[in-house]
């Protein structure tokens, strides 16, 4: 592990209100929950929307039924191409967890962004055409919204209010490596 240096990579907060950064900090939160139950769920089958004999510890694939469902669309010899693929199955799990943690704990926000828009957009991809009956809006759908806030997270140092955001940038391979921030 990396030894921590004294230096502090922000001194003064971008987002000034401290109810705002409450918020932020709750929403990322809330985000970061999201997406590590979903893996949790994933990995055990906790019978919330994996069953157990679906769990990706007990052979199941993470990724085949929705991919599978999604075949209908433009994409669709792409995604059954790649549905339960053991290298997008890691991938995913690996995105879900990553996410995850990232937003819990506010720390590795750049990263989550970059993963986070590649995941939301792979997602929007995957229900394209959107189908009056099949989605509340012919443009956007939830999707979006995940994009959005992964990028917001980053520019408004979200992870510095209840999360650990400042520790985290104290450690030299972050403070070499600013994309880790």
């Amino acid at each position: 592990m990396s030894e921590v240096t004294d230096r502090s990579a922000v001194t003064e907060p971008v987002v000034r209100s401290e109810t705002g950064r409450k918020i932020l900090a709750a929403l990322r939160i809330v985000i970061g929950f999201n997406f590590f139950w979903s893996f949790l769920d994933k990995l055990l089958g906790l019978n919330y929307n994996t069953a157990a004999e679906s769990a990706w510890i007990q052979g199941g694939s993470p990724t085949q039924g929705y991919l599978m469902g999604a075949s209908d669309g433009w994409l669709g010899p792409v995604w059954e191409a790649v549905a339960g693929s053991v290298v997008i199955d890691t991938l995913f799990m690996l995105a879900l967890l990553g996410l995850g943690v990232a937003a819990l704990t506010g720390a590795g926000l750049r990263i989550a962004a970059v993963a986070g828009v590649l995941l939301s957009v792979g997602f929007y991809l995957s229900q394209l055409p959107l189908e009056a009956g099949a989605a509340t809006n012919p443009v956007t759908t939830s999707h979006w919204y995940y994009f959005l806030l992964f990028l917001l997270f980053p520019f408004l140092d979200a992870g510095r209010t209840w999360g650990v955001a400042n520790i985290w940038e104290r450690f030299s391979i972050v403070q070499k490596n600013p994309w880790l921030r």
